[in-house]
């Protein structure tokens, strides 16, 4: 939800809270799936000589 017209903390935060009790429930994640799957993986350091 986009409130960056509202400058009042406290509506800010009435509207948000209104919105999140309106939008759909976010679907659960299935047991076989890691919660960081979706996160980009890094590459290993090259291992022997030091890099500095």
């Amino acid at each position: 939800m986009n409130t960056k017209h509202v400058t009042d903390r406290e509506e800010r935060k009435a509207l948000k809270r209104q919105a999140r009790k309106k939008a759909a429930p976010k679907a659960k994640r299935p047991a076989g799936v890691a919660r960081g799957s979706n996160k980009k993986k890094v590459k290993q350091m090259a291992k022997g000589q030091r890099k500095r």
